[in-house]
């Protein structure tokens, strides 16, 4: 996979502020924010999107998303909040590396857009 900004940010290449790290992921939150709270949470792993998964990441997606679920108690979002995962350009996908948002701090309408 080719090397995208989160790899670097993976490794410290680009500065980030960084909310959580194990050995499985990193979450720090988006530099263009699209709700009060908006933090990305990425595998360590590079897996380009949704549709490139395996079975062998099954646990790895379900980490990624107690890890999200965690962060929104931690950051005070028990008022609700919503977890994204675009897949492709037309699903939004800007970043060819799999990545969980974690959006909340405002009523969040729907449809998302």
């Amino acid at each position: 996979m080719a090397e995208t900004i989160f790899s670097k940010i993976i490794d410290r290449k680009i500065p980030a502020r960084i909310e959580y790290e194990d050995d499985r992921c990193l979450a720090f939150h988006d530099v263009a924010p699209q709700a009060p709270t908006h933090v990305l949470v990425i595998p360590k792993q590079p897996i380009p999107s949704l549709a490139d998964l395996e079975p062998a990441d099954e646990a790895l997606v379900g980490h990624l998303v107690l890890v999200a679920t965690q962060l929104a108690a931690k950051l005070g979002l028990g008022d609700g909040y919503r977890l994204v995962v675009n897949c492709g350009r037309d699903g939004g996908q800007s970043v060819d590396h799999l990545h969980v948002h974690l959006l909340g701090g405002r009523q969040l309408r729907w449809p998302p857009g």
